[in-house]
């Protein structure tokens, strides 16, 4: 099992225009990349036509694409900038698509703001959100604070500390996905199959 590529889900969690935090999704898809262990995959929430008119998991078999996915899924990360204090709402609409479909598996959080706090205050705003997906947290967050000096204008990283600490993330979430993995696969629960 160890040997067992992880399939990890990337998901960006703004529609917005001009979003600096594409940046960071895309950079660290490509650390994501470069890990053997790794079989990742790229959503981004602009991608998802959402009704205006409805809402949850009743609409969740309208993206088959995510939903296949996420059941495949040994965890997730969550990219997301934070705005006045909280999650951009898309994400929040995308996320609730699904619930039982998460639940064991593990999700690091990685946030982005042009302030000082980096995405502090989002990545716990968003913790009641995914626990109560059944979601298990990395307590290995990625703050990216002054979201406009960390990124040239192609899109290049500038700050090379990043990298350690994707390194740490990535590190924690595979021990993490690997771990909760052998637990679905192996452990009873009312939540999956043997």
């Amino acid at each position: 099992m160890a040997d067992e590529k992880l399939f990890i889900p990337l998901l960006l969690g703004t529609n917005r225009k001009e979003r600096e935090s594409e940046n960071v999704a895309k950079w660290l898809f490509s650390q994501m990349q470069e890990r053997e262990e790794i079989e990742p995959q790229y959503f981004d929430v602009r991608d998802f036509a959402l009704p205006q008119d409805h809402y949850g998991t009743e609409i969740g078999e309208r993206f088959p694409e995510w939903r296949d996915a996420i059941i495949k899924a040994d965890g997730l990360i969550i990219v997301t900038p934070e705005y006045n204090r909280g999650y951009p709402g898309v994400l929040k609409s995308v996320l609730d698509l699904l619930l039982q479909e998460y639940i064991h598996k593990a999700v690091a959080l990685v946030g982005v703001s042009a302030g000082p706090w980096g995405g502090t205050r989002v990545i716990e705003a968003l913790l009641p959100v995914v626990r109560e997906l059944g979601l298990a947290v990395t307590f290995t967050d990625i703050n990216f604070t002054k979201i406009g000096s960390r990124f040239d204008e192609e899109g290049k990283l500038l700050d090379t500390a990043y990298e350690k600490r994707a390194k740490d993330l990535l590190d924690e979430l595979i021990w993490m996905a690997r771990t909760l993995r052998w637990g679905r696969e192996n452990v009873p629960s009312r939540y999956h199959q043997k």
